[in-house]
């Protein structure tokens, strides 16, 4: 198997994906400019945090144009895996990949803390390695609020297609413990296909004993045995 780890002008968390991939999870990794027509046989895509194209227009309303989501769809349309994150499920939503959008926070300020967010279903390669009880994840963003219209929410939840919702330290989903005012406290989501997969907290900032959080590790594990299943 190969994750390719794609780089838009601005991206600013492409190493630290590389990273977790590469260097602690031990995968042969692919590093994809946005100009590229070719994802060079990777079996999973990441689109990484940071400001794509500095943030101009909307997050990820430029980046979603870039050659290399040309493929990027053809993959997730194939039955191929797709992971955004931060700004990468930016691009997603406005390529039409995952259902939704991300607005401005509801306090209208950047947020840079660590979060708590609850798996709602076993039934996604990235939750699936999870066991059910709150972890503790990074956010680092501007617009991070996720809204969809009520058929959509009512469609992603009868779907299970919400992977993890915003909840305090005990894994009570309330208000209080909404960082950005997203829609129920929703923190990442899929696509009907289940095979590409947005959320707004960084697991990658999670993985590395040596940052003291390891919560973020059984994401990438799930998403990893997805790979290879």
């Amino acid at each position: 198997m190969k994750c390719g780890v794609v780089t838009f002008p601005g991206s600013n968390c492409d190493e630290d994906m590389v990273h977790v991939l590469e260097t602690l999870s031990g995968k042969p990794v692919e590093r994809l400019w946005h100009k590229d027509h070719d994802l060079r046989g990777c079996d999973l895509v990441v689109l990484p945090g940071g400001f794509s194209y500095g943030d101009y227009l909307r997050s990820g309303a430029i980046a979603r144009f870039s050659p290399i989501m040309q493929e990027v769809a053809a993959h997730a349309k194939a039955g191929g895996l797709v992971f955004g994150v931060c700004n990468g499920f930016q691009v997603l939503c406005e390529a039409g990949l995952v259902p939704g959008a991300l607005l401005h926070n509801s306090g209208q300020k950047f947020v840079c803390k660590n979060v708590f967010i609850k798996p709602q279903t076993k039934d996604s390669a990235l939750t699936s390695a999870l066991k059910g009880s709150a972890i503790r994840i990074p956010i680092a963003h501007g617009e991070g609020r996720f809204h969809a219209s009520a058929d959509t929410l009512k469609q992603l939840n009868d779907e299970q297609q919400v992977l993890f919702r915003y909840c305090n330290a005990v894994g009570n989903i309330t208000p209080d413990a909404n960082p950005n005012g997203s829609a129920e406290n929703i923190a990442g989501v899929c696509n009907a296909g289940r095979n590409v997969f947005g959320m707004m907290p960084h697991p990658e900032r999670a993985a590395d004993p040596r940052l003291g959080n390891t919560d973020g590790q059984a994401i990438f594990s799930g998403l990893l045995q997805a790979v290879l299943a």
